[in-house]
């Protein structure tokens, strides 16, 4: 079973923009019957593997903005042990309610996106689009040479929404694409391509700092779990390449935050019962 959750998570995060990885800890929590304080740390981990394996095809395309893309991660980076600290000091029953919220602010936004903006919605994660590189120019603004413009308000704003999601992803093990796109796009004014490529190679970086920040405040991680949970996830990726070709779209975004909302609603029906 740890397999074909994965497969899930992977299928998940591959075909959505953002905010597909979100599926992995309720899989682990009431699929598995993992702890949540585990199945955050296991999470981090195999989110972070997953979208290495994007990020990689995304970098060897250049679809990766690669210092804006580093600035966020690494206020990321710096503030995921955080939130893995304050994780930590919160009883399973208020993680478990403040993530079934989450998830209804992402599929809230998932939602009202794939009504507003159907061809965004037709970017995944799992494929480049052909036409990627033709996605408009982004940090703040290009010069003329083509190279980015990192002026300091530009960073500064990277920097704070890193913080945020760092925090984030190590108090709820979710990847935060669901922040970091949006986040991108409106600071920089990349196109959704280049937003979705770069956010995997944040999600990467902020991932395994939260993991490795879990793995030395002591929680207890199955290895064999989260080796075959990560398994699963990269399989699902792959499917996603194929499957993308097919149902990328707004109905595909509507069905996952249909599917968010009932999870959400079960998680908090399951912890207030």
């Amino acid at each position: 079973m740890s397999v074909i959750f994965g497969v899930l998570v992977g299928l998940a995060l591959g075909l959505t923009g953002g905010g597909g990885s979100i599926f992995a800890v309720p899989l682990l929590i009431y699929g598995l019957g993992e702890p949540a304080q585990a199945a955050i740390a296991v999470s981090l981990g195999a989110v972070a593997i997953t979208a290495a394996f994007g990020a990689a095809e995304s970098y060897w395309r250049g679809l990766i903005e690669l210092r804006a893309g580093l600035i966020f991660a690494v206020a990321g980076v710096a503030t995921a042990p955080v939130g893995v600290y304050l994780g930590d000091l919160v009883d399973e029953a208020t993680i478990t309610a403040l993530f079934a919220g989450v998830m209804i602010l992402v599929a809230t936004r998932m939602f009202r996106s794939a009504r507003r903006a159907g061809d965004d919605s037709k970017v995944v994660r799992a494929r480049p689009a052909a036409d990627a590189h033709d996605d408009p120019g982004t940090v703040c603004h290009y010069s003329r040479d083509g190279q980015l413009r990192l002026n300091a308000p530009c960073s500064a704003a990277l920097v704070a929404v890193g913080v945020l999601v760092g925090v984030l992803s190590g108090f709820f093990g979710v990847g935060g694409g669901f922040l970091i796109v949006p986040a991108l796009i409106m600071i920089t004014e990349m196109g959704i391509h280049r937003a979705v490529a770069t956010s995997l190679l944040v999600i990467t970086l902020i991932g395994l700092s939260g993991l490795t920040s879990a793995v030395f405040s002591g929680r207890d991680i199955d290895w064999a779990l989260t080796g075959l949970f990560i398994l699963g996830g990269v399989l699902g990726m792959i499917g996603g390449r194929t499957l993308s070709r097919y149902i990328a779209g707004p109905s595909l975004q509507l069905a996952f935050s249909i599917a968010m909302l009932l999870t959400a609603g079960y998680m908090i029906l399951k912890t207030f019962s």
